[in-house]
């Protein structure tokens, strides 16, 4: 990728389908090149905590919502020490921000991160053709000097597919951390960060949780050497196909029938390491807005999603797994994906989605009080 930071506002860019769909906006942020996979975020707020999840790494993100910055970019907010998506596509930016915790606007932080972005863009014909044609690479082209459309599209095609992308260790920390228990603590986690959001052991925290956050290349005699109340498998990007390290770690933890809990790429991890495979979906499910029913409760939750893979298992059956009976826990009513898998004969369990929902919603919190509920009865 390659930028510059000076003023964008008039300066022309073209967004490139690997298919040969073009579109012609105006730079926004950083002006220069980016490639990645395009895809689409139903969020209408939040665009800071998605700039910054780890999951978009190498996704140009486009927003469905027209009006996008509207509330600046604060120091409070961040997932992450810095933005991961490749690059990002609007179609009407804020011109002023108005928030009373804005420090400085959406523009500037995209170009003080050097991520090459385009707006005037008609963001629902792009998204309507993602739709119906599926999520694909992309590259955005900005300046005064583009090459031909024949240049750029020879450029989008030579760049690596997101299927087979193995890109959880490239967005984990490097060194171990801590994150100490709110008060008084109650358990010690070990959370394999495959690509974890900040807000993710906040919650754990609030808990009484002490969060030992381990990288993408931990080894389960990493995870046990904390000696774990239970064990966490983070979001993450890429293909769930290549995680073979991580798997394997999960399959020791439940081996020795530890208490676990996964999410997004981790509850992809848990599909694979009780035999199920996993698949690529057409353009994924991300944004804030996505209804998932608990199949435990019958309850329906609007969860936040940033997936392009799903586990396929049996939606219509306990199914047996060497580590014993396991059975889809959550389904997406969209249109019938896998969103969580637990198992009946010990305490795992996993979710597709966020439930740390920064920026919101909600409506899934309680599944981080199920984990701890599974620690207590584990220690009684």
């Amino acid at each position: 990728m390659t930028t510059s930071t000076r003023g964008t506002a008039k300066v022309p860019a073209v967004l490139v389908l690997e298919d040969g769909r073009i579109f012609r906006g105006r730079a926004y942020g950083a002006v220069g090149e980016t490639f990645g996979e395009a895809v689409f975020s139903t969020g209408m707020t939040g665009y800071q905590e998605t700039l910054t999840d780890p999951s978009y790494h190498r996704q140009v993100v486009v927003m469905t919502a027209p009006h996008v910055g509207n509330t600046g970019v604060n120091d409070e907010d961040p997932e992450s020490a810095r933005i991961w998506v490749s690059g990002y596509v609007v179609r009407d930016p804020a011109r002023v921000s108005s928030n009373w915790r804005a420090r400085r606007s959406l523009d500037e932080e995209l170009r003080a991160q050097g991520v090459v972005g385009i707006q005037g863009v008609d963001t629902r014909a792009l998204t309507r053709h993602l739709r119906e044609s599926g999520a694909m690479r992309v590259g955005i082209f900005s300046g005064t000097a583009l090459p031909d459309e024949g240049t750029m599209l020879a450029e989008v095609r030579q760049q690596p597919e997101m299927t087979g992308a193995d890109l959880s260790a490239e967005v984990a920390t490097k060194e171990a951390y801590v994150v100490p228990a709110i008060g008084e603590k109650k358990f010690t986690v070990a959370a394999v960060d495959l690509g974890i959001k900040g807000m993710t052991p906040h919650r754990m925290a609030e808990r009484g949780i002490e969060v030992h956050v381990l990288p993408a290349t931990a080894t389960a005699e990493d995870v046990f050497a904390v000696d774990p109340d239970g064990v966490f498998f983070s979001n993450g990007p890429g293909d769930p196909a290549t995680a073979d390290g991580p798997v394997a770690v999960m399959r020791a933890v439940l081996e020795r029938r530890t208490p676990l809990f996964g999410i997004c790429f981790g509850n992809q991890i848990l599909g694979r390491a009780l035999g199920f495979g996993t698949y690529k979906l057409k353009y994924g499910h991300r944004g804030i807005n996505q209804p998932v029913q608990d199949r435990t409760t019958g309850k329906v939750e609007v969860t936040a999603h940033n997936h392009g893979f799903a586990v396929d298992a049996p939606l219509d059956k306990v199914s047996d797994t060497p580590y014993g009976r396991a059975e889809v826990s959550h389904v997406c009513l969209n249109d019938n994906v896998v969103e969580g898998l637990q198992l009946l004969d010990q305490p795992a369990f996993s979710v597709q989605y966020h439930p740390e929902a920064a920026a919101g919603p909600h409506d899934a919190a309680y599944l981080f009080d199920r984990f701890v509920s599974l620690m207590e009865a584990e220690r009684a």
